[in-house]
């Protein structure tokens, strides 16, 4: 008997976690770059040729996606070099800096934290302000999210969520998931204590090695 898919959760920070379909798509997000030496037989990955024999020049200007990048990229080699996509350079920064909740995040990237916090991975000298506006934005746009997604009962919230970020949309299903919760129970609809779902899991797991 096939049980219910859970969501797997996306790595924190610098982290990735393979099992997460969040950080699976958020990974095929492209980093403008440049090949500092010539690529072997990479021409077709890099949408630079048509045959897979064919090899991307040394200077050409690339997309690529993270995980190609990550994968690339070696500061004693200098295979590749990435840049700051644009939302992350200082002009939007000072976007974020004067105020946060005007920028729509999705439009932008809607992987926003989690590809921000990836870039922490190349070696650029503007690191440390990319993760202190990736903070303060985060920490400037939270309240807003979870007021918006406690005072919306029974609504339809597409227009609250249309310029929220992944993670940040998750955090508003958090707070309505909440809100039901509580609106329940006022109710009287919830008078019947349960295990969490992980309890629940973690119960099934070990009988299954009882058993095993």
């Amino acid at each position: 008997m096939s049980e219910a898919y859970f969501p797997v959760g996306p790595g924190l920070g610098m982290e990735e976690n393979f099992l997460s379909l969040d950080d699976i798509l958020m990974s095929q997000e492209k980093l403008p770059g440049r090949a500092e030496s010539a690529l072997p037989r990479l021409a077709v990955l890099m949408g630079q040729g048509a045959s897979s024999a064919e090899s991307v020049p040394e200077g050409s200007k690339l997309e690529i996606p993270l995980w190609l990048a990550k994968g690339l990229h070696d500061s004693k080699r200098r295979i590749i070099s990435v840049e700051l996509p644009k939302i992350y350079k200082e002009a939007w920064r000072t976007v974020f800096s004067a105020d946060a909740n005007v920028v729509d995040l999705h439009k932008m990237g809607p992987y926003y934290y989690g590809f921000g916090s990836q870039l922490l991975n190349f070696e650029n000298p503007e690191n440390p302000e990319i993760a202190q506006t990736i903070l303060q934005t985060f920490v400037a746009r939270f309240r807003r999210i979870m007021d918006s997604s406690q005072n919306a009962y029974n609504e339809d919230t597409s227009a609250l969520v249309a310029r929220l970020d992944e993670l940040e949309r998750a955090l508003f299903q958090v707070g309505q998931k909440g809100l039901n919760d509580f609106q329940c129970w006022e109710k009287g609809q919830a008078s019947q204590i349960t295990a969490s779902s992980l309890v629940q899991n973690y119960g099934k797991r070990k009988l299954t090695e009882v058993d095993g």
